[in-house]
């Protein structure tokens, strides 16, 4: 009886969700290669199948990954850049990433085709509970160490945490924030079209943590689209409740990064009137001496000094004001015990709010690093090799000037582009041997000196500065820029015809895969998905279960 019993809930358990893919999920979807690798070689060993099905014409998976390395050979050969040992592997590189993306989608494929539509949609619901449940424990932990319920309001440590406490949250993936954000915006339009309320509200939960404007702004836009032209009432009911859950966020738990977007917004599309400082109020409650000073004009940041000043000043002159506990001032050891006026003994906590405690201006040694490389190649950087740093024009907007230039300037290189890995890729990024893309082999860096002088040039420009330049509008990384740029013309057409067309096809079918589009066509501005080979294969399973639900549906309506 006793063996029946558990072979019975072990046959449940099994039937529960499909435990290949949901393995595959988490493994391939964490940051690290070493893992992705590993990952791809034991789904194929469990699921052994290279039938990919590629044609011109009703192609199984998307034609364009091969159509991405044709184009970077066909480009090598024009250029004939055959001797340089270093280039040729980044160009293999290259093509092993754009390999790793044929094989992860095969695979996805095969579960599509092989699994029942309600196996697939319990594996997609346990995913995103993990992913909560390491998202929670990332935020845990800054609260015990931080001793702060409410982090994003915590000044301490510096502002380690603070505005930036959204960073920290990395979920499942162990990523950046903006990945945990992305996918989990995806999750928001999945469950929303399935109904299912509580993982609705996970999955809003863990992306408002992430403190992620851009993935907000974004999700709102398709959220709003659904409420408008493709929802019923109860789904508009949780739209609402979505909306209120961010409006709580931004004004309550994180009121600071509510400021810092609307003036960030105001400072990269220069909404501020000509001549006119950007004027920032405290929020209510919120006094000015423990606003951050990247959120201050000249005169509010002497004002602040000011009032601090009043108030170190009053701390002394008042020792210990009627009613309350002695304060310790700036002079006092940290240590000294003190008594109150009943003749409790008590060890006072230091003041985070005071300027030993505010955000760090000294140079990190990341920072020191970039610097240095600045100094040596100053004459090849026509923007970060200047002595004088102006605010102007956000990085991602120089850009795509530099891009347009770029191919204004060679008109040879409009049709293949610069050469993968030569202008605009994380492989650019990663062979360069700085380190923040991935780890590169010394001997074999590359550098190229379109991407030197470009790209390179923007991210040193604003990444070497202070923190408050450190964000989404000022970082060159794009899958169109890439496209363009390293790909050209055909690129670009090949990614609209064979890869988004290669969804579009079935747009009638489509539900929830036609807004999971549109946020995964807006996120293509910030970063180098493909690349990052991390949210897209989530991406392709939603639109093709969602090609396959409807599929289904359709087949039983004309069976009757």
């Amino acid at each position: 009886m006793v063996v029946s019993t558990t072979s019975f809930s072990f046959k449940k358990l099994k039937s529960l969700a499909d435990w290949k893919l949901l393995l595959f999920l988490v493994l391939f979807l964490n940051v690290k290669l070493a893992v992705k690798i590993p990952a791809i070689a034991l789904i194929y060993l469990l699921q052994f199948n290279f039938k990919f099905g590629f044609s011109l014409k009703n192609s199984r998976l998307p034609l364009f990954y091969l159509l991405a390395i044709a184009i970077a050979v066909l480009n090598w050969v024009i250029s004939r850049n055959y001797s340089n040992i270093n280039y040729n592997i980044v160009l293999l590189t290259g093509t092993g990433f754009w390999i790793l993306c044929i094989l992860a989608i095969h695979q996805v494929k095969l579960f599509i085709e092989n699994d029942d539509t309600q196996t697939i949609h319990r594996t997609i619901v346990i995913f995103f509970i993990i992913n909560a449940v390491l998202s929670l424990y990332n935020l845990a932990l800054i609260i015990v160490e931080t001793g702060a319920v409410n982090p994003y309001t915590y000044q301490g440590q510096y502002q380690k945490y603070f505005i930036g406490t959204g960073d920290y949250i990395r979920g499942i993936t162990f990523d950046t924030s903006t990945t945990n954000a992305v996918l989990n915006a995806l999750g928001i339009i999945y469950f929303l079209s399935k109904k299912n309320a509580v993982m609705l509200l996970v999955c809003m939960t863990v992306m408002l943590f992430t403190g992620s404007n851009f993935t907000n702004v974004v999700l709102l836009a398709a959220l709003a689209l659904m409420f408008v032209f493709k929802s019923s009432r109860d789904q508009k009911s949780l739209i609402v409740v979505c909306l209120a859950a961010l409006v709580v966020f931004m004004v309550k738990i994180s009121p600071q990064n509510n400021t810092y977007a609307v003036e960030n917004l105001k400072r990269t599309f220069h909404l501020n009137a000509a001549g006119e400082p950007m004027q920032v109020r405290p929020k209510l409650g919120m006094p000015i001496t423990l606003m951050p000073d990247s959120l201050l004009t000249a005169d509010q940041k002497k004002w602040k000094v000011a009032q601090r000043y009043t108030d170190s000043m009053y701390v002394v002159n008042h020792p210990q004001a009627p009613g309350r506990p002695a304060k310790k001032t700036l002079q006092q050891p940290a240590q000294t015990a003190l008594k109150t006026e009943s003749g409790r003994i008590f060890i006072p906590k230091p003041n985070i709010h005071t300027m030993p405690y505010q955000h760090v201006i000294d140079t990190s040694a990341y920072q020191r690093q970039l610097l240095a490389f600045i100094g040596t190649h100053k004459s090849s950087l026509p923007l970060s090799g200047q002595d004088n740093f102006k605010l102007g024009l956000p990085g991602k907007a120089l850009a795509w000037l530099q891009t347009f230039h770029f191919l204004q300037q060679h008109p040879s290189k409009v049709f293949t582009g610069d050469g993968m890995g030569n202008f605009s890729s994380k492989l650019a990024f990663r062979a360069s041997g700085f380190g923040f893309a991935g780890r590169y082999p010394q001997k074999f860096i590359y550098l190229d000196p379109d991407f030197l002088s470009n790209h390179l040039d923007v991210y040193l420009n604003f990444f070497s500065k202070k923190t408050d330049v450190h964000s989404l509008a000022n970082n060159p990384d794009s899958v169109y820029d890439q496209l363009l740029a390293e790909y050209g013309i055909l690129g670009l057409a090949a990614f609209l015809i064979y890869y988004l067309g290669f969804f579009v096809k079935h747009a009638k079918r489509l539900t929830y895969g036609l807004p999971i589009l549109l946020v995964v066509l807006s996120v293509f501005f910030v970063e180098y998905w493909f690349e990052q080979l991390s949210i897209l294969i989530f991406f392709e399973m939603l639109l093709l279960l969602n090609i396959k639900e409807t599929s289904s549906k359709t087949i039983v309506k004309y069976a009757y």
